[in-house]
């Protein structure tokens, strides 16, 4: 497995660049996955809102959101979330939000 470091720890991922344990996120790391997701410039209030819902949810149930619920709770509509993650809620906003792959992301 792949590995990076960031702030000089050492946070191991999986083969689609996926952090494999959640509880290594850092708001540092999401910072270093925004460029490779397309993200240019600095994460915004609201992309920290996204990142956040879907980091409790997941601390929850253990699985990501669905897209619906997702919007539907942080009151972004669909667009707006492909504005935030270019690559999508699935890829871009889990990633970001130190997720492993959700299941069903192509």
């Amino acid at each position: 497995m792949a590995t990076i470091e960031v702030n000089g720890r050492e946070v191991e991922l999986d083969e689609d660049g996926f952090m494999v344990d959640p509880d290594m996120w850092t708001e540092d790391i999401a910072k270093y996955f925004a460029a490779g997701e397309g993200i240019t410039g600095e994460l915004t209030e609201e992309h920290w809102k996204v990142i956040r819902y879907v980091r409790d949810y997941y601390k929850q149930f253990q699985i990501a959101p669905m897209v619906r619920k997702l919007c539907k709770e942080t009151g972004c509509n669909l667009k707006t979330i492909y504005e935030l993650f270019p690559s999508g809620p699935a890829k871009g906003a889990c990633k970001l939000a130190g997720l492993p792959k959700p299941t069903g992301c192509v």
